[in-house]
């Protein structure tokens, strides 16, 4: 199988290229990136080709693309790539607007091509423990759901809202919204949310902070802290918890737990490693596996074009100090 990496704006392609290395009968067959000094860094890394067009790496008849750009540049690479291959793994957001995605997703379909969003939290095992608890109704009639999604501020074009579309709001809101509704197969119907603007990092000049409130459809309700407040020092990029509170008791879930604290002179600072599971590998074999089974994605584009919406709705909200139903 013949895999193509397109762009790697996205600090998760680093992660996303490995994984296909280690599968058995999986080939990165090149990299294409419009960043020269980029493309042929990542090429050399990965020994792999580097190509200076998405046209020359198609040419390679690809199985399947992963796209890793900047959000506003998904749908670009998305016209490139559907129709020439059978599947596209695109990275979260789906979009940084409500019309790329929705177009990403008719222009798939269109093309016959399959697509699958990247929200590699529904493959941590404490993730899947949880949903599994839940499924069997451990903790009974489900009355809440409190979460965090933290993270360092990143940089670069995360921090341009033209590339970006929003700051840590849209960044960190999509990923813990999908694992929710896919716990429950129900819909957000409505959020308020306050964002803060340079809140942690001054002069950034976009969102750093946010908090949401929201309702599901089915009658829980739920908080999202999402930020980028954790500093350089800090042990790890961040984290995904949720608490999910039912009438027979709480359920508690740490999705990046699996580490060890190793401190180095050479990192300057003691860090948390991941060890066990790898959730972007999850993903990655579960991408390749679709194309092999010739099977729907289990992560559609409708799923990234929800997750997106509710993080859309709490920059509203925030705009107008009030809440915001979202029309389903």
């Amino acid at each position: 199988m013949k895999i193509g990496m397109f762009s790697f704006a996205h600090m998760h392609a680093y992660s996303y290229a490995g994984c296909l290395q280690q599968l058995p009968d999986v080939t990165v067959a090149g990299i294409y990136d419009d960043d020269p000094e980029r493309r042929q860094k990542m090429a050399s890394q990965f020994n792999v080709p580097g190509f200076d067009s998405a046209e020359a790496l198609l040419n390679e008849g690809l199985d399947g693309v992963v796209i890793c750009s900047e959000n506003a540049r998904h749908l670009p690479m998305v016209q490139q790539a559907a129709g020439r291959t059978k599947a596209i793994l695109c990275e979260k957001p789906i979009a940084s607007n409500r019309e790329d995605g929705q177009a990403i997703i008719d222009l798939c379909a269109r093309e016959n091509t399959r697509l699958q969003i990247a929200f590699p939290v529904r493959f941590s095992p404490p993730i899947q423990q949880l949903k599994e608890m839940l499924d069997r109704g451990v903790a009974g009639k489900i009355i809440s759901a409190k979460c965090t999604n933290h993270g360092s501020m990143p940089g670069g074009w995360f921090i341009d809202k033209a590339l970006a579309g929003g700051g840590a709001v849209i960044d960190h809101t999509v990923h813990v919204i999908d694992v929710l509704r896919w716990f429950w197969d129900t819909e957000v119907t409505e959020v308020y949310a306050e964002v803060g603007e340079s809140l942690l990092h001054p002069g950034l000049g976009i969102d750093d902070a946010g908090m949401l409130s929201f309702a599901l459809a089915n009658g829980v309700y739920g908080t999202l802290d999402t930020s980028w407040s954790r500093p350089s020092s800090y042990p790890t990029w961040g984290d995904v918890k949720i608490d999910v509170l039912g009438d027979m008791g709480l359920l508690q879930a740490d999705a990046f737990s699996q580490n060890i604290s190793v401190s180095s002179n050479e990192a300057g600072k003691t860090q948390w490693v991941g060890w066990g599971s790898n959730a972007d590998l999850g993903l990655i074999q579960d991408f390749v596996e679709m194309i092999r089974e010739d099977r729907a994605p289990s992560i559609t584009g409708e799923d990234g074009l929800r997750a997106l919406e509710v993080a859309l709705a709490a920059y509203e909200s925030a705009r107008t100090g009030q809440p915001v139903r979202i029309l389903q």
